[in-house]
């Protein structure tokens, strides 16, 4: 098995990306998100912004992508961990074989910081992320601006 850590120092080219992007959206299966927002998660880690970039970590077997996962630095820290991992997936032909497992220790080492990641608690990611020391201290709650019309004024 073959890593490749990519940064803003190393550049892609538009093919790269897009094979990022189509590995990405086929091989998170039902937890996969939009090609156009995997893009946006692969832009921001490649990104020369101090305040932002990260990296995304390539395993490759054969010249097969075998798994790909993208680091996300959040430029704050403390009340917000440094770093999320946004995504960490691995191709079918290679599930069941611990690359997810090294994939997500070597994620670790590679990053400074604490991390944070948003994954369902059916996703088979869960149970390795906590037995990798992740917690899951919050519940996650957001508000889709967009899908909504205003509620009735709140009063404190």
């Amino acid at each position: 098995m073959i890593e490749k850590v990519l940064n803003q120092l190393e550049p892609l080219t538009t093919l790269e990306k897009l094979n990022i992007i189509n590995f990405l959206h086929a091989h998170l299966g039902e937890y996969s998100d939009t090609r156009e927002n995997i893009g946006y998660a692969v832009d921001y880690a490649l990104d020369s912004n101090p305040r932002a970039g990260g990296f995304i970590l390539q395993m490759t077997e054969d010249d097969n992508l075998a798994g790909i996962a993208v680091m996300n630095r959040t430029g704050m820290q403390g009340y917000v961990p440094e770093n999320f991992l946004v995504y960490l997936a691995v191709h079918k032909d290679y599930r069941g074989k611990g690359l997810a497992q090294k994939m997500l220790q070597r994620i670790i080492q590679l990053t400074n910081g604490d991390i944070v990641m948003h994954v369902e608690k059916d996703n088979p990611v869960f149970e390795l992320c906590r037995k990798a020391g992740f917690e899951n201290p919050y519940l996650e709650m957001r508000y889709h601006a967009a899908q909504k019309k205003p509620n009735k004024s709140i009063t404190f």
